[in-house]
């Protein structure tokens, strides 16, 4: 028998006390089966073989339609408690075999201990220094009476003996519009002091008191959500709220707008979405070259692969995609980024304060994730510029649980290139592709998994003889555990590998292929554990194994007579352990101090040479050479590296912020080149050469202002360097056996000021960087053929001290808007020849102290013209024009200076990589 809502409990208090005594029946033994039938058709069924029957409200039962099971000789009440365990419903048997069923709560055959005064057995418990007696839950108060407006919900299920009086709510707030999590969101409880945050996936977790509880779901941007909870025992609920609508002409949203002031841990975050206005070479987006026109980043040239950070090396960037290393995230020289702009969700980078849980390199981290697949619908984005395509779709896997990215791009440039007159070229080559896949897995709403995939591969062939072919692989998978609101966890496992090969194929019978390739595999455990709103706490372990195949060369061909040949490979182990602490000493003083400890171990198999003391090392001073077995330990380096970072606020929109960071790096690069190439190789410490250290020190204020339309920072630092490398004159490295007989380890110093000034609002928006720096080397020796400049400091290869950058974009209309990009920079140093000599009969060239002398100055303008499609909400796709030129100005900046003797005389020549404007128009779309 089912009721009219209307009815409501009414009817079942009638029963109840009509019933006479409350007491249980003898219980019935029926024999039942069934399978895939709703509630409704269970209780019939029970009704049809016992005297029973049953009193509920019809539409408590309308959402369970799926049950199934197989019942023998079993008591009614065992099939009952079966059937509604994974329900919110509960039963009574009363006399005359009426069951009455109850939603959440429970009906009671006597009231409990207490419930009429205070008994000496009675179970307490305190909850805000008021002590109450447990008792059961009714949904019926005074306070519910008078909220008739605000919705009231049912979590869970009273269970028989439970003595709990706190329960946890779970679950997700989104947009009811966009179907988007909301991050951020404020959940809190009106009748006490409890609130919780929701986290980037917008999941949340708040405990409520037993009973009836009102809570309240706040979020920029959002309306106000509000509703009475009760709450029986653990539960979820999600939340779907409305955007907040304001009639205005103009409405801004403004989220962390002082987090530059606020934030303890520096970091340059950069917007990806934005990055589409500024104006790069042939219409190409790049987050990585955004980078380059903010202080402190630079790099040693136009085309030149790598970044030099505050000074340092370009193999002293630890550069992460989804927590797997990128050893080179270019294309062709540098002049393309390697990573999909469309597949980046976000880029933060660490150039003062490295947290503790990076470790390896010593000047900076490029964290860079991609953006999750939609697990909604189908959706892509793409677009075609003059020499390059790219492509990415997305699409659920499972519905609102599981989704997959699948990306790639690729380049057709060889048409520009047949189509030169010049016949060197004409017969070039140079294409490149990059595909990068994700799947992204909630397996509940505290469990979620991570696969990345990325591949990159250069093809370029500048001559006729020679074709090199580099390339990229980066594999990740990631699992997230929220264990409760206080304590999360992540598992990451990746594996890199970096390779080149060179295919020769000249006039004579020397073809040959040499390849090179460095791999890497890391497991990392993470723990975060938020003690208080004042204190948390990130902690964990992580270790990578090295594989370094420095080189083979094999002939090409049956007539080639190159002798195979292959140099052993390397092998290495990288450990380390982290914690790092963040407390709010006070409103205005924060501090984050960690400490990471790492250990590294050369490993075998292999052989090291043992060098004579006293005297320089070359092949005829080795004294001994030692041979290690498989993974037997060659040598052991590590030590605890601090990492300080502290922040003092002198009022709401100003702080002055300090750090301290003490690093190791295990591996190097070998080049002999002043810019980095795709054929520069890695070496990992052993037992003759040492790893490269650091410590830099940074002081900085930062500043908005003009009700937050203005960002201001200013920064200076400082960092001294141990066992930085460098190569003697004429050094080989390609394919040497004993490359420390070829290698310099010296100090190296950098300082300078950083100025940026951003402007974040208004139809002009954009920012100035400003850098003045000194990158500094000292190769000092006891011997003079190791000994470079009298041992003196010496300007590095990427010592630029004046670097200008101007990044602007001018909103015409709402669909129209102008961009700049204005870049100068100091030009890099360079070592001239000063003079000839003639000594029997040859002649001989004197060159000045090494980089003693700089090529001239660099400049660029860029600009372009951005057209977005009409702004219609239900179309097929959303369109986006760029028509920009690249260097307007046609000026003819040298890539490089290089020198060559013609008839006895030497010559200075310079290379240029765009020496005229670079007109591009590109088109993206999204659907």
């Amino acid at each position: 028998m089912n009721f009219d809502i209307k009815t409501n409990y009414f009817v079942l208090i009638f029963l109840l006390l009509t019933s006479g005594i409350w007491a249980q029946q003898k219980d019935s033994l029926i024999t039942i089966s069934f399978k895939n039938v709703d509630l409704h058709s269970v209780l019939n069924m029970i009704e049809e073989q016992t005297d029973y029957h049953f009193y509920y409200i019809d539409s408590w039962l309308q959402e369970y339609n799926d049950l199934s099971g197989d019942y023998d000789n079993a008591l009614v009440t065992d099939i009952l408690e079966d059937v509604f365990k994974n329900t919110v419903l509960n039963f009574y048997v009363m006399k005359e075999g009426k069951i009455i069923l109850t939603q959440n709560n429970i009906i009671y055959n006597n009231l409990p201990d207490g419930f009429f005064g205070k008994r000496k057995d009675s179970f307490k418990i305190e909850v805000k220094k008021v002590r109450k007696t447990i008792s059961p839950v009714f949904a019926t108060n005074k306070s519910a009476v008078k909220s008739k407006k605000i919705e009231t919900i049912r979590i869970g299920k009273a269970l028989r003996g439970n003595l709990r009086q706190k329960f946890t709510l779970s679950g997700y707030v989104q947009n009811i519009q966009t179907k988007k999590p909301l991050p951020s969101a404020v959940i809190s409880v009106e009748e006490y002091d409890t609130k919780a945050i929701t986290d980037s996936n917008g999941f949340y977790e708040i405990e409520l008191n037993v009973g009836l509880n009102t809570i309240e779901i706040t979020s920029l941007g959002m309306e106000n959500f509000k509703k009475k909870v009760i709450i029986y025992s653990d539960g979820r609920f999600d939340a779907f709220i409305n955007e907040k609508i304001e009639q205005l002409d103009e409405v801004l949203l403004e989220g962390k707008i002082n987090d530059n002031v606020e934030e303890v841990v520096t970091k340059t975050k950069i917007d990806v979405e934005e990055s589409k206005n500024i104006p790069l070479a042939l219409g190409e987006r790049d987050v990585l070259k955004v980078a380059t026109a903010l202080p402190g980043i630079t790099t040693a040239g136009e085309g030149a692969a790598g970044y030099n950070v505050r000074g340092g090396k370009a193999d002293q960037n630890l550069i992460l995609l989804d927590d797997a290393v990128v050893y080179n995230p270019q294309h062709f020289f540098g002049i393309f980024s390697a990573l999909n702009p469309f597949a980046i969700g976000d880029v933060n980078i660490y150039k003062n304060s490295i947290p503790a849980e990076y470790g390896g390199r010593l000047s900076s981290v490029f964290d860079i994730t991609t953006k999750d697949a939609s697990v909604e619908k189908f959706k892509g984005e793409a677009s075609i510029g003059p020499v390059t395509g790219n492509v990415l779709l997305e699409t659920p896997v499972v519905k609102n649980k599981s989704g997959l990215m699948v990306g790639g791009r690729g380049a057709y440039a060889n048409w520009i290139l047949s189509s030169l007159d010049d016949e060197s070229l004409k017969n070039s080559e140079a294409s490149f592709y990059d595909v990068v896949a994700k799947y992204n897995h909630q397996i509940t709403e505290k469990s979620k998994v991570e696969a990345t995939a990325y591949l990159s591969r250069d093809d370029f062939s500048i001559t006729s003889d020679s074709l090199y072919i580099y390339g990229n692989r980066a594999l990740s998978l990631r699992w997230d555990y929220r264990f409760n609101q206080k304590n999360t966890g992540k598992l990451a496992l990746s594996n890199s590998e970096y390779k080149f090969d060179i295919e020769f194929d000249g006039q004579s019978n020397d073809d040959f292929e040499l390849g090179y390739s460095i791999e890497e595999t890391e497991l990392k455990l993470q723990f975060k554990y938020l003690y208080s709103d004042k204190l948390n706490f990130d902690y964990g372990v992580s270790s990578k194994l090295y594989t370094v195949r420095p080189g083979k060369i094999s002939p090409k061909g049956p007539e080639s007579i190159v002798a195979p040949f292959e140099v052993d490979k390397e092998r290495g182990l990288e450990s380390g352990i982290f914690l790092t602490s963040e407390i709010d000493i006070t409103k205005k003083l924060s501090l984050s101090a960690g400490i990471r400890y790492s250990v590294f171990n050369a490993l075998g198999s292999g052989t090291q040479n043992i060098y004579q003391e006293g005297v320089p090392r070359s092949e005829g001073t080795v004294e001994e050479t030692l041979s290690f077995d498989e993974n037997e330990i060659i040598e052991t380096y590590g030590g605890p590296e601090f990492r300080v970072s502290g922040r003092y606020l002198l009022g709401e929109d100003l702080s002055i912020k300090a750090s301290y960071n003490k690093t190791f790096q295990y591996i190097h690069t070998l080049s002999n080149n002043t810019t980095v190439s795709p054929i520069d190789t890695w070496k990992l410490s052993d037992l003759n050469i040492e790893p490269q250290s650091s410590q830099q020190y940074a002081l900085g204020a930062y500043k908005n202002f003009d009700d937050n339309a203005y960002e201001l920072s200013l920064e200076g630092f400082y960092k001294e360097s141990k066992n930085i490398l460098d190569f003697k004159t004429g050094a080989e490295i390609l394919l040497n056996e004993n490359v420390e007989t070829e290698v310099l380890q010296g100090n190296g110093k950098a300082y300078g000021v950083e100025v940026l000034l951003k402007k974040q609002k208004g139809k002009l928006y954009g920012w100035l960087g400003y850098t003045y720096s000194r990158s500094l080397i000292q190769l000092d020796s006891q011997f003079r053929d190791e000994r470079v400049n009298n041992g003196d400091f010496f300007s590095s290869n990427f010592d630029k001290p004046h670097d200008f950058s101007l990044v602007a974009n001018y909103k015409l209309t709402r669909r129209f808007s102008l961009s700049t990009n204005f870049v100068y920079q100091t030009g890099r140093p360079i070592t001239f020849p000063i003079g000839s000599f003639t000594f029997n009969g040859a002649d001989f060239t004197v060159f000045s102290e090494r980089n003693k002398f700089r090529i001239p100055d660099f400049y660029r303008l860029d600009i372009g013209f951005n057209i977005e499609g009409n702004h219609k909400k239900n179309k097929l796709a959303h369109s986006f024009w760029t028509i920009s030129i690249y260097n307007v100005l046609g000026r003819n900046n040298p890539f490089s200076v290089f020198f060559v003797t013609e008839n006895g005389e030497v010559k200075g020549l310079k290379s240029s990589i765009f020496s005229i404007p670079v007109p591009s128009i590109t088109y993206n779309f999204k659907f």
